[in-house]
Parts: C-alpha cells; structure tokens; sequence
C-alpha cells in the first residue's frame, strides 16, 4: 500500500476542496466515537471549553449542547478546519457561545488557567512535539482541570493491522505521528504531571478514552 503526500498531508492539515470533502466525512465518522468517549466526564454547565484540533466543529457542537451555560473554544492549525467549524457552529458563534481560532497546540493562544475541560478527537497523532504539547495544555487547564484524548488509532486496538500501512507511511515521509499504545497514554499523561489519570477502551469498536486532570496542589 503506498500513500501519497498530498493523501498524508490531507490528513495532518486539511486544504482546499479535498480538505473539505475530509473534515465533513470526519464530522459523520467520529461522531460515535466522540459520543462514547465524552461519556466518560462530567461536564458542568457552566463550563469552559476548549477542542483542540476541531476539524469540522462537531465536537465543538455536541460540547455547547452540554455546557448551554458556558462558553466552548476551538483551535485548530488548518485554515480549511477554522472554516469548515466556523460554518458548523454559526449560530452559536453569533450568539457568543462559542469562538474559533486558528493556531498551534504548541503554542495555544489562551492565558493560564482558563479552561475547565480541554478535548482532543483523533488529532494529537499529528502534534508537533507531544510531551512539550501535553504541558503547554496543562498550562491552560484550571487547577483540577481535565483533559481527554479520543482516539481510535492505537498500538494494540483493533485496527492495529489496518493501519500499520499508514503508520509506516507517516514515518517513512518523516512526519510527527504518534501512535502509542494503552500503557503509553497513561505514561504520557503522568509524565506530563497530570493525576487521577483514567484510561477506558472499548476493544470491539476499536476505541480508546484517557482522561487527566491537573493537580489543585502546586498548580
């Protein structure tokens, strides 16, 4: 199986009419899988959220309908992402619940301790350098925070075999890619000092779930 760039670049940074026609199939795609995993939290009211890697912002949507008090942010590196979750949530953006921007995990554009919950769908694969990326987002999370990674792309799942081909490809084409296994993720996330650490896998479906909050003490 060979994979072109412009197939691995779609993947990493949608554009164009291509990029398009992706982040909507990842919107239908990743909708069960996001559903089971938000399962997972407790998500407040009032909260304040941040969706990192939004793609085409129905991550986004389905956190606004939870916290129909509080206010929902979405980052994601792509140009063509920013326009396909702006659109998506429209309504809400008008309305003041919900803001989109484009920019860098690396560098979130956001002050120290503003968010309750931060969210990541099928995205920190591609993050540019995943222990530094994990800390700038404790940064952001408010003391006793939480972060989930969802993910069905994992060392071990279901879906080991089919996507050793990409993997591969990825790596070949010298691009970031981080695939890790269930221990891995929980290492990730206590290496990068979270705690209460949690991690829930649904082997059937090829799914996976970490959840970490930041520490109230010393934060």
């Amino acid at each position: 199986m060979t994979l072109s760039s412009k197939v691995l670049d779609q993947c990493r940074k949608p554009s164009g009419t291509l990029g398009r026609l992706n982040l909507w199939d990842m919107n239908r795609r990743h909708s069960r899988l996001t559903d089971w995993g938000v399962k997972h939290l407790s998500i407040g009211g009032n909260d304040t959220i941040l969706d990192i890697g939004c793609g085409g912002g129905k991550t986004i949507n389905k956190l606004a309908a939870v916290a129909s008090a509080g206010k929902v942010y979405g980052i994601d590196h792509s140009e063509a992402s920013v326009a396909a979750s702006t659109s998506t949530n429209r309504q809400l953006i008008q309305a003041g619940r919900v803001e989109i921007r484009q920019g860098s995990v690396s560098q979130l554009p956001f002050s120290d301790r503003m968010f309750d919950l931060v969210t990541a769908v099928e995205t920190h694969y591609y993050w540019p350098d995943l222990a530094a990326d994990m800390r700038e987002i404790l940064r952001v999370l408010k003391p006793g925070g939480t972060l989930i990674l969802i993910v069905e792309a994992y060392k071990g799942g279901k879906h080991d075999q089919k996507l050793k081909p990409f993997v591969d490809a990825m790596k070949n084409a010298g691009y970031a890619y981080s695939y890790l296994s269930v221990d891995e993720h929980r290492e990730l996330f206590s290496s990068a000092g979270y705690g209460d650490v949690e991690v829930f896998e649904n082997y059937d479906n090829g799914w996976l779930c970490v959840i970490g909050r930041k520490p109230v003490s010393g934060s």
